[in-house]
């Protein structure tokens, strides 16, 4: 049955209106995806290199160990954000004479082919057969890597069971979100350290490696939760989307956002269509080398973050500065038409809020090739990484209510001054000036790494306080809005 749906899949995709554009789209994402996992196995190579660079007075196993848990905690993160939930792919198949069973099977299979089941083994795996081999030997490595194995498909099942849970009653994703700010709190007060307690587990299995299957039980009752919710709920996502018309679109990969990421999916191809636009989006691409003038030898040496952050924020966060600061002028000229029809004004402000991310995130994972000057710089990107998803798109979004200066997308970017006003120069005032201020007492402390972790916390409340800044943006957008089309039809 599993071959059946696999060849429909296969079947749907060509028949479809636009595969051109998904295989595009398909095209770019693999390349995209090439590129972090030659960068993850560089990473997974080198692991015993870097470790030694940041924590250069601890033993290396003790080191690696350590990271193990604080890997994962990320990429929990991340899945929650990125992570495909492979549902309305079987919507079609939910009214024929196919079993639950059959069903369930193919959703749990499907979710296994994610990038993130990749990724631990390339940056784990050569580390635990060059050198966990020779400290411990086989068994222990083999343990290690069925532990490791085990904490993957944990959070893949688990982030899944989550989002499933989450779309029908909301508490469950606040409950996740405060539970992972609680961890963080109280490891900036070393009330517990994740590394300490990553290192003491790890060392437990190499003392005795049985205890390694303990993770492999939490896979296995995680995904028989996950199925059995699955089993007794398979019709709620039909029924959800009944009341609603599914608008098909030309990036496939949005539709798991619903419709956030069908108007995501609309502004992308509003960004993609026009001069202006384009050229504003793809800037930040270019200046992914920004970081050569700022990131000199000795100040990198010297720790001196202060210096770099600057140049870190506006390098990771150039997508969302450069596209953001004329938010919502690139629909100026359709904007009474978004006015006027059934548009959710939340879902709305969230896909501006989802089109910064994704951008945000590719840069600074292409921006990890900073990474082989020193590996001071990945935690620095890391920082400005938060403070640009956190605080920034907060920022930009919030001031583009009060942009009324209309533009348009179609004239070429170069020497357009067109819809520049002050609301521009204001936003780079905050923008810029929050996190080295934020940063600035560690400095002088001579407690660099303090700071960064500082501007990371604050940088990841802000986005775990996103459902309250988009309900605070909406209604000032609510306001704001009959202001903002006067002044675009000018």
């Amino acid at each position: 049955m599993l071959r059946t749906f696999l060849e429909h899949q296969w079947k749907a995709f060509w028949r479809s209106r636009n595969h051109k554009g998904s295989l595009a789209t398909q095209i770019v994402l693999l390349f995209f995806m090439l590129y972090f996992l030659a960068a993850a196995i560089g990473l997974g190579f080198g692991m015993g290199h870097f470790l030694s660079q940041l924590f250069p007075k601890q033993d290396l196993i003790k080191s690696f160990n350590g990271i193990i848990l604080y890997y994962f905690a990320l990429d929990l993160l991340l899945r929650f954000q990125l992570q495909e939930l492979p549902t309305l792919s079987i919507i079609p198949y939910l009214h024929l004479k196919i079993t639950k069973s059959n069903i369930i099977s193919f959703l749990n299979i499907k979710a296994l082919f994610s990038a993130f089941n990749l990724w631990p083994f390339l940056l784990f795996l050569p580390f635990c057969l060059t050198r966990i081999v020779v400290q411990y030997g086989g068994l222990v490595t083999l343990l290690y890597i069925v532990a490791i194995l085990s904490i993957t498909f944990f959070n893949n099942y688990f982030v899944l069971y989550l989002k499933r849970k989450s779309i029908s009653n909301i508490f469950y994703t606040v409950a996740g979100l405060a539970l992972i700010a609680a961890f963080a709190v109280l490891e900036y007060y070393k009330i517990i350290s994740i590394m300490s307690g990553s290192n003491a587990i790890f060392q437990t299995i190499a003392r005795l490696p049985v205890t390694g299957l303990f993770f492999s039980g939490m896979a296995i009752v995680v995904f028989k939760i996950n199925s059995a919710y699955l089993r007794s709920n398979l019709y709620v996502e039909e029924l959800s989307t009944a009341t609603e018309k599914k608008v098909s679109t030309d990036y496939p990969f949005l539709n798991r956002f619903g419709r956030t990421g069908e108007l995501a999916a609309l502004e992308l191809k509003l960004i993609l269509r026009h001069k202006r636009s384009r050229v504003s989006f793809f800037m930040g691409f270019l200046f992914l080398f920004y970081g050569f003038i700022f990131y000199k030898e000795n100040v990198i040496a010297a720790d001196a973050f202060g210096q770099m952050m600057f140049g870190a924020i506006f390098m990771t966060g150039i997508s969302i500065l450069m596209y953001g600061q004329f938010m919502f002028a690139w629909q100026s000229a359709h904007f009474d038409g978004l006015l006027s029809n059934k548009i959710n004004f939340k879902d709305f402000i969230k896909a501006k809020f989802l089109l910064f991310t994704i951008g945000c995130t590719l840069i600074t994972l292409l921006a990890s090739f900073y990474g082989l000057l020193s590996p001071k710089l990945l935690l620095l990107h890391v920082t400005a990484y938060l403070y640009n998803v956190g605080f920034g798109t907060v920022v930009v979004l919030y001031l583009a209510n009060f942009n009324y200066k209309r533009i348009d997308i179609n004239k070429s970017a170069t020497f357009n001054y067109q819809g520049i006003s002050a609301t521009q120069w204001l936003l780079m005032f905050p923008y810029a000036l929050t996190p080295i201020l934020i940063y600035l007492p560690f400095g002088l402390l001579d407690r660099p790494y303090s700071g960064l972790i500082t501007v990371s916390v604050f940088g990841l409340a802000m986005i775990l306080m996103r459902g309250y800044w988009i309900n605070f943006i909406t209604k000032k957008f609510k306001q704001q809005r009959y202001k903002i089309a006067e002044g675009f039809r000018a």
